[in-house]
């Protein structure tokens, strides 16, 4: 019977919870939505959208929650903000600032009308280095602030794992910290956004434009005695401040990262009232931020890397206040269970061979004017822990690539935590509580009994040297049981943390994830402050109404949730990885947002070019959620919104690679097309590219002809009309002789020698030849016999892109009949095309994960530099002094890995210079299409690679292995990419000659063999006309006539 009292409250509590949320949203609803976006579009100069999909792209942030907010506004400038703002309050709209979408804690989606700065408003206005300041957009990126700062030694302290992507109004909105927060700290300042922040230039919901900053008495009592809102605002502060000052300087925890509630000690006297700063967290609840003055501090040019080992991450505490003596730039704890799982997860960074013994890390940075002198800062740190009690294990790093792996798996933390393969989903919501850094050690052991307590297993890790700790937690987020008790541990934790004199938060603020907790820390008089504090900003109460304040309870407006029961949609793909399920490979997606870099990787080539927030992998993978959830996105497969996001992903398999969590947005998007276009007809460029494996056997009976239909001007206008393609495309040229006719009619070489089957791809059969006449030359050469499959093949990688996936699947079958005897006797398959090797190595199996086949193919699968690396590493590589540029195909970086390539090359003895290229833009067909998709391609080509190629020494070797990126940079530059099998046959034959550009040969025996082909074609059709003539004349003469009459008698 308890049980069931029990039980009938608990269920009671849930139906208040829904119950208050429905009216808060009905409240929001009540607006005149369509009033508002007409207003709003006569007002905006920027982009204004309220349709389904921006609404659902901006429903939900990296953290448990979801709301669907009003609509979307992209201002351009801050005049744009204040005519926005002005409409929004006419309409009594609620109005939420969005930084870059990545809050944890639910801050950033509400039913609102939801400003996002970061397509326009993201520059740095000035970098003033005499005085350490710099002005900068709420928009602007943490990185693109620090790059500016860079050549005067400068930088931003505060420093979060996201800095390559998240806002600096995001992180004034969060009051975010990080790494380098130590470089502030030591610098006088502190470690949170709000100790770095100089001024504000706000935007009131009701229209009052202020500068805020530190305010002394006497600019304060001239503020008070101003008329108007303005004097009003500060009167109100100053009350405010007089009323509290007692129950703040009591309650509020003396620690350096404290970062729960509001910063309303920013207003006491013995903090000159600083504004600005007390307004620094509020999570978009107060005020709009159109301008901020922040704080830059020095930034030593040279780091040293200390690692120091422990036997666990609770005894990496034991030393963190002794080190800190020594003025570290970076002091960082990571745990034995975050290398297992990136293990777990294949990545490479995750090498405890690096790392002294130990079980739990401490990372200690310290930086200096040179190496010499971060490493003597190092080795005295190392000399003082040498006489300690019980002294770690210790290594100084001295290799630039070690230290950049280690730091990686300390910034992959959040990610890597959040989808482990073969063990629950880890969720936020206690995943950054803080305490005083000389109780980390003793907190995180309490912290580790009690999830063990609840049965939850996770990583610990984080910033060990400010009292920072971070974890994802298993939370059953799916049913009732599951959520009741996630709170209950919340409560728990919350206690915990306090008994330490910390706080619920040390870096993403409250939210509504620990929002409700806030009385337990302060007291309830000092959350009735914060009540007065958001009222003298926001008396309507429409900032982002419901977070920190008066807010939704934790377990309201769940992403997931108790009735969370997603389609489970037939499928091409299995999934294997997602439990069988698109729903589950759906909400992969952490929203991390990795993929809104500016630059850097290669994922996501289009955001980098569009910066919009659709074009993102994050994006894209929100909308094939939604599209399931169908609750705003009501049209399942046939989703517009979803196919006009989809329509710039490049199927670079960047997210595969980059991506934290692994989204694999190619697969997801030739899921969806196949979908979309079920009883529907496709562009024809589609049907133009994607069977070009199709057109081009066609092309190779007569190629000549082909060559006069695509190359001859005016024939090839409409060609390129006929195929959807771009005008400004030059449509590569088919070869006079195919590969497998060339090797067709060649004698067997290396006779009895170990069998390598080399793959005829489309692009390489057809289009360059001379590729695998390399390749074969080179396989040759180191001893093997080389066989080439005689009939017609195609890995159909192509159709993958348009969504023909039952012809994609047909032709995989064909292959793999083809290949039986090759598969089963284990030849290595050697393909040169990156492409096609990934298909083999992931799309095939995926396809058809029960064949064996399938399987020992994708095992057997090589790309050239991968077979000479593991299958012949007795031979010995032709040497070649010269630099190479590499570029490495998206798929060949984010399915095989670019290692085997870098070590045959400088085996070779060639200087290889690797640009940070990421995308080169073509990605297959994607470049050839006419419209956004060409224009997309080139400023993708020109972000890195082809200005990397046009500064390339003329002797250097440009090396690409991708057909696509060749052709990028045949025809954007005046360079030629050669494949590494062409590099190694050049090393081959010693050539070319010093002061030769290496890709002359080739360009020259390809023009000559058109040349003769041509040459050819014109005398047989010469020779046709010619006897058609004769026999004309023939015919008309009457001896000609009599003959044929004899001839048919």
């Amino acid at each position: 019977m308890a049980n069931l009292t029990v039980l009938r409250r608990q269920m009671e509590g849930q139906r208040f919870e829904r119950q208050l949320s429905e009216e808060r949203t009905a409240a929001a609803e009540r607006v005149d939505i369509r009033g508002l976006e007409n207003d709003l579009r006569r007002s905006v100069r920027g982009e204004v959208r309220f349709d389904k999909g921006a609404r659902a792209l901006y429903a939900t942030d990296g953290s448990n929650y979801r709301q669907v907010p009003i609509g979307v506004v992209i201002p351009r400038d801050v005049e744009d903000v204040i005519a926005a703002v002005d409409v929004v309050r006419q309409y009594g709209a609620p109005l939420l600032s969005r930084g870059g979408g990545t809050s944890l804690a639910g801050q950033c989606c509400n039913v609102a009308v939801v400003f996002d700065y970061s397509k326009y408003m993201h520059h740095v206005i000035a970098i003033d280095a005499d005085r350490k300041l710099a002005r900068v957009e709420p928009g602007c990126v943490l990185d693109r602030l620090r790059k500016a700062a860079a050549p005067y030694k400068l930088t931003f302290g505060p420093d979060p794992a996201t800095h390559s992507h998240c806002t600096l109004g995001g992180m004034l909105g969060n009051n975010s910290c990080g790494v380098h927060s130590l470089l502030s700290a030591n610098a006088g300042f502190g470690l949170r956004s709000s100790d770095n922040t100089h001024a504000l230039d706000i935007l009131t919901y009701d229209g009052v434009r202020m500068q805020v900053g530190e305010t002394p008495p006497a600019e304060l009592e001239a503020a008070i005695r101003a008329e108007g809102r303005r004097g009003e605002i500060y009167a109100g502060l100053k009350n405010l401040s007089e009323k509290y000052a007692d129950e703040i300087r009591r309650r509020f925890p003396k620690l350096p990262r404290r970062v729960s509630g509001y910063n309303l000690d920013e207003l006491l006297p013995e903090r000159n009232f600083h504004v600005a700063r007390a307004l620094v967290g509020t999570e978009s609840t107060c005020v709009v931020c159109l301008e901020a003055t922040v704080h830059l501090v020095h930034n030593p040019p040279a780091k040293s890397l200390l690692v120091l080992g422990y036997p666990d991450i609770f005894s990496a505490g034991a030393h963190v206040m002794e080190i800190l003596e020594h003025k570290p730039t970076g002091l960082e704890g990571v745990d034995h269970l975050l290398y297992q799982w990136l293990q777990e997860a294949g990545k490479e960074e995750a090498n405890l061979r690096l790392l002294p013994e130990g079980g739990g890390w401490l990372l200690v940075e310290f930086g200096g004017d040179t190496r010499a002198e971060a490493d003597e800062k190092a080795r005295a740190t190392m000399e003082m822990l040498k006489g300690q009690p019980q002294p770690p294990s210790m290594k100084l790093f001295d290799d630039p690539r070690e230290e950049e792996m280690v730091w990686k798996v300390r910034e992959s933390g959040l990610g890597a935590t959040a989808w482990v393969p073969g063990r629950p989903d880890n969720w936020p919501g206690w995943e950054d509580s803080a305490v005083p850094p000389e109780q980390v050690g003793p907190y995180m052991r309490d912290f580790k009994a009690l999830l063990e307590r609840y049965e939850y297993t996770t990583s610990v890790y984080g910033h060990l040297g400010q009292g920072c700790i971070h974890c994802r937690i298993p939370f059953d987020l799916y049913t009732t049981p599951g959520i009741q008790k996630y709170r209950a541990f919340m409560e728990e934790a919350a206690d915990l943390v306090l008994r330490y004199g910390g706080s619920l938060s040390g870096e993403h603020g409250d939210g509504q994830s620990r929002a409700e907790l806030l009385p337990k820390m302060f007291g309830d008089e000092l959350v009735h402050a914060f009540e007065e504090f958001k009222r003298i900003w926001d008396p309507q109460w429409r900032m982002n109404p419901g977070k920190i304040v008066d807010p939704y309870r934790m377990t309201e407006n769940l992403r997931l949730g108790a009735d969370y029961n997603p389609p489970d949609p037939a499928t091409h793909f299995h999934y294997s990885a997602d439990e069988h399920s698109f729903a589950r490979a759906a909400l992969r997606c952490v929203g991390v947002g990795n993929c809104r870099r500016e630059e850097g990787g290669t994922m996501c080539p289009s955001y980098m070019v569009t910066r919009e927030e659709m074009h993102s992998t994050r994006g894209r993978a929100r909308l094939l959620w939604e599209m399931l959830n169908g609750d705003v996105l009501t049209e399942g497969w046939k989703s517009e919104a979803v196919k006009e996001a989809l329509d710039l992903c490049l199927s670079c398999k960047g997210c595969k690679g980059d991506c934290p969590v692994k989204v694999d947005m190619a697969t997801y998007k030739a899921e969806f097309l196949s979908h979309y276009y079920e009883g529907r007809i496709r562009p024809r460029h589609a049907l133009a590219f994607g069977f070009i494996g199709l057109w081009s056997q066609w092309a190779g009976h007569a190629p000549t002809v082909a060559n006069f239909l695509t190359q001859t001007p005016g024939l090839r206008a409409i060609a390129k009309w006929a195929a959807g393609m771009e005008p400004k495309r030059k449509i590569p040229p088919f070869a006079p002789q195919s590969f497998q006719q060339w090797f067709a009619a060649r004698p067997v070489r290396n006779a009895g020698a170990e069998r390598v089957v080399l793959w005829p791809d489309t692009f390489i059969n057809y289009f360059q030849p001379e590729v695998g006449r390399a390749a074969v030359e080179v396989l040759e050469h180191a001893g093997f016999q080389v066989e080439v499959p005689r009939e017609k093949v195609c890995c159909g990688r192509p159709l993958f892109d348009y969504g023909y996936l039952n012809t994609a699947k047909r032709w995989l079958r064909h292959v793999l009949q083809t290949m039986r005897p090759a598969i089963e006797s284990g030849s290595p398959l050697v393909v040169l095309e990156p492409s096609c090797a990934a298909t083999f190595r992931d799309e095939l199996v995926n396809l058809f994960p029960n064949n064996e086949d399938a399987k020992r193919l994708r095992s057997q699968t090589l790309l050239l530099s991968e077979f000479l690396e593991q299958k012949a590493p007795q031979y010995r590589i032709p040497r070649m002094q010269r630099q190479a540029l590499l570029h490495g195909h998206c798929h060949h970086k984010a399915v095989m890995g670019m290692d085997a390539e870098r070590k045959v090359l400088q085996k070779m003895g060639l200087e290889v210079n690797a640009p940070d290229s990421g995308c080169c833009g073509m990605a297959g067909a994607f470049g050839y299409e006419r419209g956004d998709h060409y224009d997309v391609s080139i400023k993708c080509g020109e972000r890195v690679l082809l200005p990397e190629v046009r500064r390339a020494s003329p002797e250097a070797v440009i090396v690409a292995d991708g057909f696509s990126c060749r052709e990028q940079i045949l025809q954007e530059t005046d360079r030629e990419a050669l494949h590494l099998a062409q590099v190694i046959q050049l090393a081959i034959q010693e050539g070319p000659p010093a002061g030769e550009r290496p890709e002359r040969r080739y360009v020259q025996a390809r023009k000559e063999a058109l040349r003769k082909a041509n040459v050819r074609a014109a005398a047989v059709l010469g020779a046709g006309i010619l006897g058609g003539v004769l026999l004309y004349s023939a015919i008309r003469s009457g001896r000609g006539r009599r003959a044929l009459a004899e001839v048919f008698q």
